[in-house]
């Protein structure tokens, strides 16, 4: 099962501290239900609130590392890509997996897949006994659609006033948190199903 689903920033290594990432966007599919560290039933909304955002953001800041990492590694220059060049962005775009152990942001072992494009990264955490070759095409199907439709690579970029349509694309391609295996015919259909709701 899928633990949560991430937007959020990477942004060149000069322009921001290592620790810094800022979340666009968060999902979590039975995140209350898994029992994380340090944590009861009986907190208060509030508290749990905050421990899921902080738990989140622990998971951005190792991701955005990574993602940072992998361009020094590979010499890549960061040159910002404009609209319309949304499937050139993607075919460039890094990725990665980091494991992470109990405790290391949730209290059970998960895996994080993330895909760096541009300045944002889309990040997948799982459960670590998850088909990660399936996880991976379908984060890369969630950030072909969020970037073509919402213009992610825009200035001005409508991911924060257009969350439901981001909740709108997960509940298709992964409903409460399953990842579905999808033949040809099928990804095809969602596609365009996708499509007619993003032109409303």
């Amino acid at each position: 099962m899928v633990v949560c689903f991430l937007i959020h920033t990477v942004c060149p290594v000069s322009a921001l501290s290592p620790a810094e990432s800022r979340i666009l966007y968060s999902r979590d599919f039975g995140l209350e239900d898994v029992e994380l560290s340090g944590e009861s039933r009986e907190d208060n909304p509030e508290k749990r609130r905050l421990a899921r955002k902080e738990k989140l953001g622990v998971v951005a800041r190792q991701v955005r590392s990574a993602v940072c990492l992998s361009r020094e590694m590979a010499g890549s220059v960061y040159v910002e890509a404009v609209l319309g060049e949304e499937a050139v962005a993607l075919g460039e775009a890094e990725r990665g997996v980091l494991s992470l152990g109990h405790g290391e942001p949730f209290a059970g072992q998960s895996v994080a897949l993330w895909l760096g494009v541009q300045a944002l990264a889309f990040t997948l955490v799982c459960q670590p006994q998850e088909n990660l070759l399936l996880a991976e095409g379908t984060l890369r199907n969630l950030a072909r659609h969020c970037l073509e439709e919402l213009r992610l690579l825009g200035t001005g970029s409508e991911v924060l006033l257009k969350s439901d349509r981001v909740d709108a694309m997960l509940q298709r391609l992964l409903p409460h948190g399953q990842l579905l295996f999808l033949n040809h015919r099928f990804a095809q259909n969602m596609d365009k199903e996708l499509s007619s709701y993003m032109s409303k």
